[in-house]
């Protein structure tokens, strides 16, 4: 391995950005931090959870998807303002640090850990579930194992290897895509289709009221993950002021559009509202519309997606171990570089050590508890808003995006937040009560100001 260092020195009175420093390489344009996002998202995740969420809603998977997109998209203009005010690495950690202080910093680092620590682990778990399921000989753990490994290597080397797997991954996608629209609309022509029925529902008790499409909005949230995952890579930006902001905007969207038109298409080609698995609900209307070649094209391409999910989620959160190892709060062996290739080695081989743990742990479980850490830090960004152009640069006031969208955002996310199954939240309340106790050591009883993370422009 190559010589490994600290990216900053912490000494007291010393140059903290001196020239013998190692930092992350800039290599990312709006292009790459767009198809970085769209590859954490996995355009094709609308699948995943489309028969449960089908029968929840009575066919409304597309509603759901409006509501969704509505509240995340005010989010994402959180973040957008935030990565203005401060274009480094650490996502919510690093706003909530510089608007509320290092403590309140800290515990949200520590849930966003939860969702980003998870999910590198839950897309090895899918890629061993689906190749087995594809081709029994190969146990599970074999796909998980080598997805593991592949990922691993790809983000040691560096960003920009990651940049071009990205856009291999997305392509997959893109083509998938392309084909499902074809049959679907070819289905739809040889036919007599419902076109309302995605938003109108079925005759079932799910499929009137917006209770079951409210209900179905909170699951399908974690399907926007990837505008934050954007904002982690601040420090690997050309530009990040200008293009993170766009590119989170982009994917948010995009991203957003593209889940309401397949949802909506595969509902109107194939109208069942139940399906006799709902966890492989996609399956069915995949083979419906195409047979088993099109089933097996599906299973390739979401395998792919889940892939390029792993790998992008693997790199966010490796970024906020080393914004957190780099200030102390977390261990500092987790803020060192590689001299060759300039990226935290250490932090990426860590998350793979814990992912082994999803070869014992329930893959329902991993799911139920996601979600906890996601939303818990979109809320704080929405608050930081307020906080930094609000409160703290009264000079800087203006209603409409300093105040009014982010409570509307901050609103929004945390009724997501009480819709999540009592188990989760317990779940979630539990790994933040382990972070508050972590903290306490930290700062001997919280008689010390915790270490705060040295900024980088």
């Amino acid at each position: 391995m190559s010589d490994l260092r600290p990216a900053h020195e912490h000494h007291l009175g010393a140059d903290l950005h001196g020239s013998s420093d190692v930092h992350l390489k800039r290599a990312l344009g709006l292009g790459g931090l767009t198809l970085f996002g769209l590859a954490y998202l996995v355009p094709l995740t609308v699948f995943t959870t489309y028969g449960i969420v089908t029968q929840l809603t009575g066919g409304r998977v597309a509603f759901s998807y409006v509501f969704t997109l509505a509240a995340m998209l005010f989010t994402a203009l959180s973040y957008g303002r935030m990565v203005v005010a401060y274009p480094v690495a650490g996502s919510a950690y690093t706003y909530t640090s510089k608007s509320f202080g290092p403590t309140p910093g800290f515990l949200s680092g520590w849930a966003l850990m939860l969702d980003y620590v998870l999910l590198p682990m839950v897309n090895y778990a899918v890629i061993g579930l689906f190749v087995n399921a594809q081709w029994p000989a190969i146990p599970i753990w074999v796909g998980f194992l080598v997805a593991l490994l592949l990922v691993t290597v790809l983000n040691v080397v560096g960003i920009t290897t990651i940049d071009r797997a990205n856009t291999i991954v997305v392509a997959i996608q893109v083509v998938f895509v392309v084909v499902f629209v074809v049959l679907a609309v070819k289905a739809m022509f040889g036919g007599s289709p419902a076109l309302g029925l995605p938003f109108s529902g079925d005759s079932g008790p799910n499929g009137s009221g917006l209770g079951p499409v409210l209900a179905g909005a909170a699951i399908l949230c974690l399907s926007f993950l990837g505008f934050d995952a954007v904002s982690t890579m601040a420090e690997e930006a050309k530009a990040p002021r200008r293009d993170i902001p766009r590119a989170i905007l982009l994917v948010t969207i995009g991203g957003g559009t593209l889940f309401i038109v397949l949802a909506w298409l595969a509902q109107v080609a194939h109208p069942a509202t139940t399906f006799e698995n709902p966890d492989s609900g996609a399956t069915e209307v995949m083979t419906q519309l195409g047979g088993n070649v099109m089933a097996t094209f599906f299973t390739a391409a979401y395998v792919a997606g889940a892939f390029g999910s792993a790998l992008t989620s693997q790199a966010s959160v490796t970024r906020i171990m080393y914004a957190m190892g780099r200030d102390g709060v977390l261990p500092r062996f987790l803020a060192l570089v590689t001299q060759r290739w300039r990226t935290p080695a250490v932090a990426i081989l860590f998350v793979s050590v814990v992912s082994l743990l999803g070869l014992w742990i329930d893959i329902a479980f991993l799911f139920s508890i996601v979600s906890f850490g996601a939303l818990t830090a979109f809320s704080v960004v929405n608050l930081s808003v307020v906080k930094h152009y609000w409160i703290d640069h009264p000079q800087s006031r203006s209603v409409v995006p300093h105040l009014v969208l982010p409570l509307v955002g901050f609103g929004l996310t945390v009724w997501l937040w009480t819709s999540l199954s009592s188990h989760a939240l317990v779940t979630g309340l539990v790994w933040l009560a382990v972070g508050v106790v972590w903290l306490a050591v930290l700062t001997g009883g919280f008689r010390r100001r915790p270490p705060e993370v040295e900024f980088e422009g």
